[in-house]
């Protein structure tokens, strides 16, 4: 790909199902001038509880997929993609692939004044402790709270962000975490920025809140401009949404969280890729 075709060429952003749009709506705020072709796999969300091995397979796939729409980098936009599976396709594929947990992470150490933060993510990344492992890299004496929240995705994705039954199951995951020292607190799954306003409203004004998916994009402009492939055409940016399922309840969801109007989303089988 020559430069002036690569500087116009999409970014490819992956997720599980719809959480990777909370990325999404980010590229689209910092990012006004890039292409972006989106992929949820909604035919096999969720992630959380699923092995590496799996994992890693599913990406492959997606990847594939996104290069043959000629994308010049790709953002993994899925915490458990990024800590079970980006190692991995980073040395298997020649263009910049970068997760959601590097910039969450440094956010977080950024932010946070006693060294004591908490991650909430599914139970694959928590597992993983891929959080724990970044943020130590960069502050070796933090001490990080894990907490799986396996219910929060279900509960976005059937549209409870707002319901009651929505506080219920924060506090019963989180009131020992309310109880701890912590004074940041990661939002390990692309879902749960869109729970931002109920986990603030939970911990108080003494917790800082780090949303990774604006932390991604910041680090994505920042890529693009080392890489010189920034997208300076100033034609109106274009945006592709495909998934592997249930396209309309995915362009219903999309459209009631992002700045942007979505018309048409397409299933495509992502195991022919």
């Amino acid at each position: 790909m020559e430069n002036k075709n690569r500087n116009t060429a999409a970014i490819g952003v992956f997720d599980s199902g719809v959480g990777g749009l909370t990325v999404t709506r980010e590229i689209m705020r910092q990012l006004p001038n890039e292409n972006v072709v989106y992929f949820g796999d909604t035919a096999r969300v969720p992630y959380g509880s699923k092995s590496k091995n799996n994992i890693i397979r599913f990406s492959r796939q997606i990847i594939r997929f996104l290069k043959t729409k000629n994308v010049k980098a790709i953002v993994i936009a899925c915490n458990t993609a990024s800590a079970l599976a980006l190692e991995t396709v980073k040395e298997e594929f020649d263009i910049p692939i970068i997760g959601v947990i590097v910039p969450g992470a440094r956010a977080a150490v950024r932010e946070t004044k006693n060294g004591q933060i908490g991650v909430l993510g599914t139970e694959a990344t928590i597992k993983s402790e891929t959080y724990t492992k970044e943020i130590r890299k960069l502050m070796p004496e933090a001490e990080v709270i894990g907490k799986p929240c396996p219910l929060f995705v279900p509960l976005v994705e059937e549209g409870f962000a707002k319901h009651k039954i929505t506080e219920e199951v924060i506090d019963i995951y989180l009131s020992d975490m309310r109880k701890s020292e912590i004074d940041t607190l990661i939002l390990g799954c692309t879902h749960y920025p869109l729970l931002r306003s109920r986990i603030m409203a939970y911990f108080g004004e003494s917790v800082h809140i780090v949303n990774p998916a604006y932390e991604t994009a910041m680090d994505l402009k920042q890529i693009l401009e080392e890489q010189k492939i920034a997208n300076t055409s100033g034609e109106p940016a274009a945006y592709d949404f495909y998934v592997s399922d249930a396209a309309e309840k995915f362009k219903k969801f999309a459209n009631s969280i992002l700045p942007y109007d979505v018309d048409k989303t397409q299933a495509i089988d992502i195991e022919d890729y």
